[in-house]
């Protein structure tokens, strides 16, 4: 299913295997995985494909598979070929505009770093994908607007916070989510192949509009040229009366100053790769809205069933192994305070050896129960039965150590502090559990078509919920608060947080909170003045506090903080 509903294309037969209610209906009773139906088999393999003995035509090995005289030999990508688009929609005169619009937003806006010029900038391309969208005669779909709400939301962030690396992440996921919005897809090929979707939409979108304009008659080209003489003309007058203004009045030119790019010959460059970056990205979404590929009707081969016992033995071992695992830590051993006492090991030491190699399982047991799924005997009703016991239990099990791995990072932190690190890795092992969840309940039900959708959106919910709580800030604020509970702080968990953390971190007492702050007020003051549409709320924050009570500016004297506090050079400014 497309992302955008898309009317049939008069008097042109659909491709085999393209869809249609026979096709979808066909497809949703596969394997759960968007797998087309197999054809009638033989001993040996899909019938008509090969001779006896799976060799070609007459058993002659080395043959290979048998084709009709003047049949085509198969070509590289073959595979390609059902997901093509039925027709694609020629480039309009106003995708193509908003493109170039959102090149030069790109190369004015982002040069200073990121803020609420992503949205500005995310607000043209959806303009151009709109308008590709409408010339195609698509219509948004519930799911369409749903990924697209979530897209937004996403790159709110970085107007909101400064921390690098969820900013990163909601950029990405963002991105992600507004080719899966103009894809469509319901099934796992559909979903995971349309996430990455622009990757691969930069060339063919930049030609596509190149064709498109050199095909337009001159009639055509009329009604793009006045636009283009209108923006000359509008650019021209708001330099010459800018300029005016600006030279009137103090406050005018204040105001002009921030709205208007400082030129840089030595950025120019920078400017032009962001112009072609955004220009690119912008045809990229078009060319998708305007004729998606359906990655749902991609071929994924089911694999080979295996024999019961073949494959019911290893994971009723690997089942009685985690259920040991769990009745060793909750009744033999008594729970985490005896294994302290039996093995002599701090809280801390216990915690940071017990909870990577349980992170390590639990992704590996999603891994084992998606080749299991894959390879798992299917033939009667009692293989599905056992396949359903097997692979549930092992599920539940999984749950029962994430909590084990939950448990053993909430030691570490009660005994060492957050640190950005750790809220991560809680943060993924708590989505891993969700998708634990969210496997039993599939094994639970009649249908399991929902759960590609269902475990994507459980993903960028993780990732929404990650950014928009502002993670540096929520670090200094459990630190800062234990400081203040048990007069104990590890600086080295806090001095490099970003301008997020500054609010909690200013609550600290004297040279605590020079040592603290030191880093953060370095670099606010390495940046000098941000345009607006580059600054964070949190950037804001953070110097409008620095204003008032300010951090001594040289290096030596937030050393010398740090040296009274206990806390060494070395420690306080290393890398």
């Amino acid at each position: 299913m497309s992302g955008f509903s898309m009317p049939a294309a008069g008097g042109v037969p659909p491709r085999p295997g393209a869809g249609g209610a026979g096709a979808g209906a066909e497809a949703e009773a596969g394997a759960g995985a968007g797998v087309p139906a197999a054809g009638p088999t033989g001993a040996f393999g899909p019938a008509g494909g090969y001779g006896p003995g799976g060799h070609g035509p007459g058993g002659a090995p080395g043959t290979g598979p048998y084709r009709a005289p003047g049949t085509p030999a198969p070509q590289p990508f073959q595979w390609l070929r059902p997901s093509d688009p039925e027709r694609k929609t020629p480039a309009t005169g106003r995708t193509v505009l908003a493109a170039v619009l959102a090149g030069l937003l790109s190369s004015w806006l982002l040069i200073d770093g990121l803020g609420v010029n992503l949205l500005l900038c995310a607000a043209v391309v959806t303009v151009g994908a709109g308008a590709a969208a409408r010339a195609a005669g698509r219509r948004p779909r519930a799911w369409t607007v749903l990924w697209s709400a979530l897209g937004l939301a996403l790159l709110a962030v970085p107007a909101l916070y400064e921390a690098g690396w969820p900013v990163l992440l909601s950029t990405v996921w963002a991105v992600g989510l507004a080719s899966l919005a103009l894809h469509g897809g319901r099934r796992w090929s559909g979903v995971l192949l349309a996430l990455p979707g622009l990757l691969w939409q930069f060339v063919p979108g930049l030609v596509w509009a190149g064709r498109t304009l050199r095909g337009r008659r001159v009639g055509d080209r009329g009604q793009v040229v006045p636009v283009l003489k209108g923006v000359l003309v509008a650019v021209v007058l708001l330099t010459v009366f800018g300029a005016l203004f600006a030279g009137a009045d103090a406050a005018m030119a204040n105001v002009l100053e921030g709205l208007a790019p400082s030129i840089d010959l030595g950025e120019l460059p920078a400017r032009a790769a962001l112009f072609v970056l955004g220009l690119a990205t912008a045809l990229g979404f078009a060319h998708i809205a305007a004729g998606p590929r359906r990655w749902d009707r991609t071929v994924v081969r089911p694999g080979r069933a295996r024999g019961r016992l073949e494959w019911a033995l290893p994971l009723a071992a690997l089942n009685l192994m985690f259920g040991a695992f769990v009745v060793l830590q909750a009744v033999v051993l008594g729970g985490a305070e005896a294994i302290l006492e039996r093995t002599g090991m701090t809280r801390s030491e216990y915690a940071r050896q017990g909870f990577w190699q349980l992170l390590v399982v639990t992704v590996l047991t999603l891994v084992v129960v998606a080749l299991a799924k894959r390879w798992a005997p299917r033939g009667t009703e009692a293989d599905r039965r056992l396949v359903r016991l097997l692979l549930g239990a092992l599920c539940l099990l999984t749950l029962v150590v994430v909590a084990a791995a939950l448990g053993r990072m909430w030691f570490y932190v009660d005994a060492s502090g957050l640190t950005t690190l750790r809220l991560w890795v809680l943060a993924v092992e708590i989505w891993l559990g969700v998708v634990f969840v969210l496997l039993i309940v599939a094994g639970l039900t009649p249908s399991a078509g929902w759960l590609p959708r269902a475990a994507v959106l459980s993903a960028v919910a993780a990732a929404a919920v990650y950014g928009l709580m502002g993670s540096d800030a929520m670090v200094a604020e459990h630190n800062v608060a234990r400081f203040e509970r048990t007069g104990q702080i590890d600086l080295r968990n806090v001095r490099s947080l970003s301008a997020d953390a500054v609010p909690a971190l200013d609550r600290l007492p004297g040279d605590y909170r020079t040592c603290a702050l030191g880093l953060v007020a370095y670099d606010l003051r390495a940046e000098g003045s941000t345009p607006w549409y580059a600054t964070s709320l949190a950037a804001s924050r953070a110097r409008g506090i620095l204003a008032e009570r300010p951090v001594p500016d040289h290096y030596s004297y937030a050393e010398d903080a740090c040296d009274r506090v206990g806390m060494s050079r070395d420690d306080a400014f290393e890398g």
